[in-house]
């Protein structure tokens, strides 16, 4: 074959495209796979050994050249996959920064509306003081910032929420004057303002009426314990009580005195219990107060957290004392923790749209991704915003809360944090690496993992340990800090609380004392 033939004109277009795809010459353009068959369907003259070893050779290329065009065209496929569903990410989030400022605008043309028009200014809290002042976000943070109280019903049924307000609270000082941490650049030096204990305070604006009260399943004591909390609590306080309708049952079955419970039908009815409850009383351990925000699709009551399971991290109250707690907390102000949960979206790799995904996913604890019954290494890709991170090979990785900090997070290896730190824990399960440690990134950032298509198994998806969720390749999960924290109550306050359950769950740093009698430096 005439070497003039390698020129010919396909040859120039495969150049002229490799060209205006990747903006150089690509090597492998200059002996197109149908030149190199050209050359091997030539006659051979003669039966030279050296010949028979060129054409030989020649198909070898011909075949690498088969496989690398093959391997560009589903590289190329995968990136236009990938910049597809990144720019429907980019997208959402446009959407949701574009919704936030919108309702930002409209929470601030309310506060106008409020400062120019006096006599409809809602009053303050403190009604055993008989002070009253103006419901204003510079004070504090107000129910309706928190919980997104709707207008009441007109169903005469339902009764009014109790309002209430959140502030930050000072130990130093014993006014109720809002704390800001002041960031100053005078004279070109960065300094802060003197930091509060940042210690957040309910103070209830109007008596709290509907408590909802959620108990463990399965067990005699609890069950006891709630009759006689919902006896004391209409009795005594004179309170409308929600509990489950399994709850509502047992109470039926023991005597006909608690018809004046009310429970739910669906879960429409669930949906709305927000704009009913002021109050939710949970009687188990952690597990029961993860049922609790798991039935608040959006914004959380207050919940105050009994102890009585196993471990409990987010219950500091004890049983034996729930009338004086429940009298100190109905009264007010008391401490609470505002718990981030997170918020999850699977995007399927069918998706042709960002509408899309299925329905999001608010976990309290953690949502973990795992290999599940497959026995080779989960294979995922993770991006923080725009960049990307690192591939997953392992057993799995745990994205977890700061209240899940000490839960899966904490036996995979991932440091302890306090519920009130805003971030997100990013912890591998088992990684087959000896450098990849676990990390913690800020509140803000929305994390991304993806199963690549070349994973050899799909990944499964877990959130707060239910729910299991397949991920087949090219499928992603979206996760980042959902607006609607669980606030809790607290015993003492935020910092004693979350210190006194790691000791007393964990036995965190226990140790005997060294001896004092020992040898000592002279």
């Amino acid at each position: 074959m005439a070497p003039n033939k390698l020129n010919s004109s396909q040859g120039n277009t495969s150049m002229s495209c490799s060209q205006a795809e990747n903006g150089f010459v690509n090597s492998f353009s200059l002996f197109p796979e149908k030149a190199v068959e050209e050359i091997l369907q030539s006659p051979i003259q003669g039966s030279d050994d050296h010949l028979i070893e060129f054409s030989e050779a020649l198909r070898t290329v011909a075949k690498a050249l088969r496989q690398v065009a093959e391997g560009k065209a589903s590289a190329q496929a995968e990136a236009a996959e990938w910049k597809r569903k990144f720019e429907l990410e980019r997208d959402r989030n446009l959407k949701f920064e574009h919704a936030e400022k919108s309702c930002f605008e409209h929470q601030a043309d309310l506060d106008d509306m409020r400062t120019n028009s006096p006599a409809k200014q809602p009053t303050s809290c403190n009604v055993a003081n008989g002070q009253s002042g103006k419901c204003c976000s510079r004070n504090g943070i107000c129910s309706h910032e928190v919980l997104k109280d709707g207008a009441p019903s007109s169903d005469s049924k339902i009764v009014k929420k109790a309002s209430f307000k959140l502030s930050w609270f000072c130990k130093d000082d014993q006014s109720d004057q809002y704390k800001h941490d002041i960031v100053s650049f005078e004279r070109g030096n960065i300094t802060t303002a003197q930091r509060s204990s940042k210690q957040i305070s309910l103070k209830w604006q109007s008596c709290p009426q509907t408590v909802l009260i959620l108990t463990k399943p399965n067990s005699v004591s609890v069950q006891i314990l709630c009759s006689e909390m919902v006896r004391w609590l209409r009795q005594q306080k004179n309170l409308h009580i929600y509990v489950e309708p399994r709850v509502r049952v047992e109470l039926l079955a023991e005597s006909s005195y608690f018809n004046f419970v009310e429970t739910w039908k669906d879960d429409e009815e669930v949906l709305m219990l927000h704009t009913k409850v002021d109050l939710v009383v949970t009687l188990g351990g952690d597990g029961t107060v993860l049922w609790a925000a798991s039935m608040f699709k959006g914004p959380v009551p207050p919940i105050v957290p009994f102890s009585l399971g196993s471990l409990g991290f987010m219950t500091p109250f004890y049983s034996e004392h729930y009338k004086e707690c429940l009298e100190s907390i109905l009264k007010g102000p008391i401490s609470i923790t505002l718990r981030h949960r997170l918020q999850c979206h699977v995007i399927r790799e069918a998706a042709k749209n960002e509408y899309e995904t299925e329905e999001p996913m608010l976990v309290l604890n953690e949502v973990t991704i795992d290999r599940g019954i497959s026995s080779f290494l989960t294979n995922l890709e993770c991006y923080c915003d725009d960049s990307f991170v690192t591939c997953v090979q392992g057993d799995g990785l745990i994205l977890s809360t700061t209240s899940g900090s000490t839960a899966y997070s904490l036996a995979a290896g991932g440091s302890m944090v306090h519920p009130q730190v805003p971030g997100i824990l990013f912890t591998p399960i088992c990684p087959h690496s000896l450098s990849f440690r676990p990390m913690i990134f800020p509140e803000h950032v929305t994390l991304r993992v993806q199963v690549p298509f070349n994973s050899r198994s799909p990944a499964w998806a877990s959130f707060d340990g239910k729910d299991r969720k397949q991920l087949a390749p090219g499928d992603a999960l979206v996760c980042s800090m959902a607006p609607w924290p669980v606030p809790t109550a607290c015993l003492d306050d935020s910092t004693n609380d979350f210190l006194r359950s790691i000791h007393e769950g964990l036995h965190w740093n226990l140790r005997k004392t060294q001896s004092f009698d020992g040898p000592r430096e002279t």
